[in-house]
């Protein structure tokens, strides 16, 4: 019933991520800045690369974006796309008639 897509983003805040779908396309930009260091502290080594960076991935027709539910946590971005409901499986119904009711009429 979900599409699920996970994005690993360490050190990246909430309020540097940006999520955009237009048509099918669907792209995730953040950036990571630099660490605010106290006062005269400099930073030896960093493991982490800063700057702005992002992906894009293709969504197929099957997905409803217009639904798109977005949670970040401990630096993992995680979205949810449901499946459109006309994408779904479903029943359908056989409709009975009345093969006498033809004959007669």
């Amino acid at each position: 019933d979900e599409f699920f897509v996970a994005f690993d983003l360490p050190g990246v805040a909430p309020d540097a991520i940006d999520i955009d779908v237009e048509r099918n396309v669907l792209t995730v930009k953040a950036e990571r800045r630099p660490l605010d260091l106290p006062n005269g502290a400099a930073a030896h080594l960093t493991e982490r690369p800063y700057g702005v960076f992002s992906r894009q991935l293709f969504l197929g027709d099957a997905l409803d974006t217009d639904k798109i539910q977005a949670s970040y946590d401990n630096g993992v971005l995680v979205l949810r796309i449901p499946v459109a409901e006309q994408a779904k499986p479903r029943k359908v119904q056989v409709a009975v008639e009345d093969s006498r009711k033809a004959i007669n009429a």
